[in-house]
């Protein structure tokens, strides 16, 4: 694994944008940059992909141990809610995506950092934006990258013709995904309508959830987190009416990041997970994270003892998981943290961010690979 500079292309601009990738800057701030690259050997792709599939199997396991050992209190999620995940689990409701989280730097194992499991971004940049740099620029090379095609074969699974889609309605980064996303499932054959959250209603002559002209939802995919579907006015209308959305209500065990625990009590000293806990007990050097947090706020590394760096966020008065701090990766200067892509349950491809914090924003820039 080494990180390669090279000059962009001179229309990359154009190129990304035309496939749909128009918060390629955030904020005055290269968000799409391919001034740069990693490149990895065959071997640790496969390491990647292997490591990514064990992960998956892990997580199943310790789902099955959560319901059974009655974790709800643990994991800080309503009695509502948890009936729902276990009627959800049960049925084995399908989900179609998630996103492992992985540090790595091409030696050793690559750890577990989190799983996204719900809602994860940054599918568009992984799947189609770096396939497209990939064959413009180093056509001889390949890509751990078969997302496009996996997402087309996953949808068949829904025993449904039409799909809804919904997510927040200012939220470019969410829609510009939402919209690859039904881009993907109309190319499976099925017909979408889109929307966006906030008109998602209910209809109460036919006890239906509704879309914004009143039409009745059979499915729907909501790039809008459990945790929040369940503070909404809709959600006294959620029990015993979650079987029909994408991603299933059972996701908020692995999208929780007391998850990590579980993990940890159940298959502590994996070679691909980090020790985490509900307290630091003694760890000198750990990151503590909100249960819920998103886009890398609100967390707090700690070296040897004393605040190495911070991320400030809503999620300040949340409960706390706490997990040894990985030794630092760095290349050039830049901490990567890999995006490793499970699709209808099997690895897909991976996607990298890097920023010069060892804390991943939502402002770190995506860069792509090849092998």
């Amino acid at each position: 694994m080494q990180r390669v500079s090279q000059s962009p292309r001179a229309d990359w601009l154009a190129q990304v944008e035309a496939l749909g990738l128009t918060y390629h800057t955030i904020d005055g701030q290269l968000y799409w940059d391919e001034s740069a690259h990693y490149q990895f050997t065959n071997a640790e792709i496969t390491k990647l992909e292997n490591a990514t599939r064990e992960l998956q199997r892990l997580c199943i396991a310790a789902a099955e141990r959560a319901i059974r050992d009655n974790w709800r209190d643990r994991l800080a999620i309503s009695e509502p809610a948890w009936r729902e995940i276990i009627a959800s689990w049960e049925r084995d409701d399908l989900s179609l995506y998630g996103r492992f989280d992985l540090m790595w730097d091409g030696s050793g194992d690559p750890k577990l950092l989190e799983y996204n499991a719900d809602t994860p971004t940054g599918l568009l940049e992984a799947s189609v934006i770096q396939w497209q740099w990939l064959q413009q620029t180093h056509p001889r090379s390949d890509q751990f990258n078969s997302i496009h095609e996996q997402l087309l074969a996953s949808w068949s699974a829904w025993p449904a013709q039409q799909i809804h889609f919904c997510a927040q309605y200012d939220a470019e980064e969410d829609w510009r995904t939402l919209l690859y996303l039904i881009d993907t499932c109309q190319q499976s054959g099925k017909t979408t309508v889109d929307f966006a959250v906030e008109d998602l209603g209910w209809h109460q002559g036919w006890h239906r959830f509704v879309d914004h002209e009143d039409r009745a939802i059979d499915w729907l995919f909501k790039l809008y987190p459990w945790e929040w579907m369940w503070l909404e006015d809709f959600a006294c209308h959620l029990p015993n009416r979650c079987g029909r959305f994408i991603e299933p209500v059972w996701k908020m065990l692995w999208s929780n990041k007391a998850f990590l625990v579980l993990l940890w009590e159940m298959f502590g000293d994996h070679p691909n997970l980090l020790r985490a806990a509900f307290k630091p007990d003694g760890m000198q050097n750990h990151v503590e994270k909100p249960f819920f947090g998103r886009e890398g706020t609100n967390v707090r590394l700690v070296q040897n003892g004393s605040l190495l760096e911070q991320s400030d966020g809503p999620w300040k008065a949340q409960p706390k998981v706490y997990q040894a701090l990985h030794p630092e990766v760095s290349f050039s200067g830049q901490h990567p943290v890999i995006g490793s892509w499970i699709i209808g349950g099997e690895p897909a491809g991976i996607g990298i961010r890097e920023d010069e914090s060892r804390i991943t924003a939502n402002g770190s820039r995506f860069v792509p690979h090849r092998f």
